[in-house]
């Protein structure tokens, strides 16, 4: 029976590694291909590891709740196929050491008798180095002759090959320890430099660390091929300041401790004396004098009579500077965390994955940009009316329904083709202008979680295809069918606060990205009509729009009019168009 070693799967470009959420399978369960083996979760969405084969599982690799690099072997499972047909792959390859034992001694057989006018063999290197003459041996062992063996080319003259001359034997060479050998470059070190990669969120939390990339080539990783991993990054920012704050306070109260020992001191009361340390030091004299510790401070001691009455070393020995040294245990004290008030009937719900992810992705995001809001109200009955009248039509010709989400990313679209400046990402000092507009779009999850799938190149797709994509996506994410790579690579986001009846939000930045807008329910209101022949009140469809953004790199002319462009776009909608 063959074993196969089942590997974790490339999940997206970006996706380094992958969290083991539950095995569906167990050590002996029967496996057909195709079958999910085991559920693994990556930063954004949640997906199932099937198996390319069939057998039985024979081992598991890897716990419930590891981190596991992609690439790494996950689980044996054991194959119908015999393994003897791995053997016969491999079996061909032993014969190659076999041209080194088929003819011993070619070309000259040791005892053999040699001329006068050839000099022996072993004489020296020189000797070895020059060809001799073509000689007839005489043959005293062998009655048939050998040609392979008695002709010598005069070319290419062949000379006995022992064990001393053979290519594949190394001869021991006297000293050659002694020789200086250049160090081989370690494998550790293979991937860090100017070519190691680091995934967007590691390269997140550096720079809100103010972690430089000379500084995280230097912090060695634990992910495939010496990656740096987000585990790596937060453990060496929770340790970088721990040694220098924590040295200082475990070092000097041990001096303080082995310096004074009051019990062990034989002090004579008729004489000042110093602390032991010094004493030991210092001359038996009738009446000796108090010694300096440090070039400043001077140890005298009081009175005999205080000594004893209470041991107490800290009023008796005047140490240099012993505030610090006193309060500094208290520097590594937590601060105190804030009560939280429960009664007897209170239930703690301890967060789910998602829900811990999604919570640290927003406290970053707040820390990471400066947040700023822009609003528009946009009159849409155009738009509004448009899709009333297709809608209908649209589902029976395409199969698919039309929402007002597809409608919204096309003028969004539109508008950052007009100002692409929106369309960017802070790396440190540097901005990065994305070529590509991706798209993502907010969604609800029947768990009350929230998932943010991508809309690859949304510029290269008409309202047909937007569609089409806004359900797929919508459906798959809904459905928890969503692929890790389907959440990847968004360079602006749209979420529809609308659809719980808000008129309009303030959004969080998804980072890495530096603008998200909030679309609100589009609500019939009076509103003023501007006519020829002068204004006019009617009932129009208003909406508001919500745009946050980085004001790192974004100000308030760009985003406002940026803003002001989609409903722009949406307000001057074609009530005649054709798709």
């Amino acid at each position: 029976m063959a074993k196969y070693k089942l590997l974790l799967p490339k999940m997206g470009e970006s996706v380094a590694e992958a969290t083991v959420i539950r095995w569906t399978k167990r050590p002996g369960d029967h496996v057909e291909a195709d079958d999910t083996v085991m559920e693994i979760a990556t930063d954004k969405v949640d997906s199932d590891v099937p198996s390319p084969v069939s057998g039985k599982l024979v081992e598991q690799l890897c716990k419930e709740n590891d981190v596991v690099q992609v690439g790494a072997v996950i689980a044996i499972i054991e194959t119908a196929e015999p393994e003897e047909a791995k053997d016969t792959a491999v079996a061909p390859a032993p014969p190659v050491a076999a041209p080194i034992h088929a003819e011993p001694a070619p070309t000259f057989h040791i005892n053999e008798p040699v001329a006068e006018t050839q000099r022996p063999f072993f004489a020296s290197a020189s000797a070895a180095a020059t060809p001799p003459p073509p000689v007839e041996p005489e043959r005293h062992f062998f009655e048939e002759p050998e040609p392979e063996r008695e002709i010598i080319e005069p070319e290419e003259p062949k000379q006995p090959v022992f064990a001393e001359q053979r290519e594949d034997v190394t001869p021991p060479v006297p000293y050659i320890e002694q020789l200086v050998q250049p160090e081989a470059p370690k494998a550790e070190e293979a991937p860090r430099g100017e070519g190691r990669f680091y995934s967007p969120l590691v390269k997140n939390i550096a720079a809100q660390e103010g972690i430089s990339n000379a500084e995280l080539d230097k912090i060695p990783g634990t992910g495939a091929e010496g990656r740096l991993t987000k585990d790596d990054l937060l453990n060496y920012i929770e340790n970088r300041y721990q040694p220098a704050a924590s040295e200082p306070a475990q070092a000097v109260p041990e001096a303080i401790k082995e310096e004074v020992t009051w019990p062990d001191l034989d002090i004579d009361v008729s004489a000042p004396h110093v602390v032991e340390s010094v004493s030991a030091q210092a001359p038996e004299t009738a009446e000796p004098e108090p010694i300096e510790v440090n070039p400043e401070p001077v140890i005298e001691t009081p009175e005999p009579e205080p000594v004893f009455e209470g041991p107490k070393p800290e009023a008796v020995v005047e140490t240099p500077k012993p505030g610090p040294v006193a309060e500094a245990p208290k520097v590594t004290a937590e601060p105190p965390k804030a009560a939280t008030s429960m009664s007897g009937g209170d239930e703690i719900i301890e967060m789910d994955r998602m829900r811990r992810l999604i919570a640290d992705h927003m406290v970053m995001s707040k820390h990471t940009s400066p947040h700023v809001t822009s609003f528009v109200e946009a009159d849409v009955t155009n738009l509004v009316l448009w899709r009333e009248k297709i809608k209908g039509a649209f589902e029976k010709r395409e199969g698919e329904k039309i929402t007002f989400t597809p409608l919204f990313i096309e003028a969004v679209v539109r508008s950052i083709k007009d100002m692409p400046m929106i369309n960017v990402q802070v790396n440190g000092t540097q901005i990065i202008k994305k070529k590509d507009i991706n798209i993502g779009m907010a969604t609800a999850l029947p768990s009350g979680n929230l998932i943010v799938p991508v809309i690859k190149r949304a510029d290269e797709l008409n309202l047909i295809g937007l569609t089409k994509s806004v359900n797929d996506l919508a459906g798959r994410a809904r459905a928890g069918k969503l692929r890790p790579d389907d959440t990847q690579g968004g360079t602006f986001t749209i979420t529809n606060v609308g659809t719980f009846g808000n008129v309009m939000g303030t959004p969080i930045i998804n980072q890495p990205q530096a603008a998200i807008l909030a679309v609100g329910a589009i609500r019939k209101k009076p509103a003023v009509i501007e006519t020829l022949q002068g204004d006019m009140i009617g009932i129009r469809h208003m909406m508001f729009l919500s745009l946050s953004y980085d004001h790192r790199v974004v100000d308030g002319a760009l985003g406002g009019s940026f803003v002001r462009r989609i409903a722009d776009y949406l307000e001057n909608w074609d009530p005649g168009r054709e798709i």
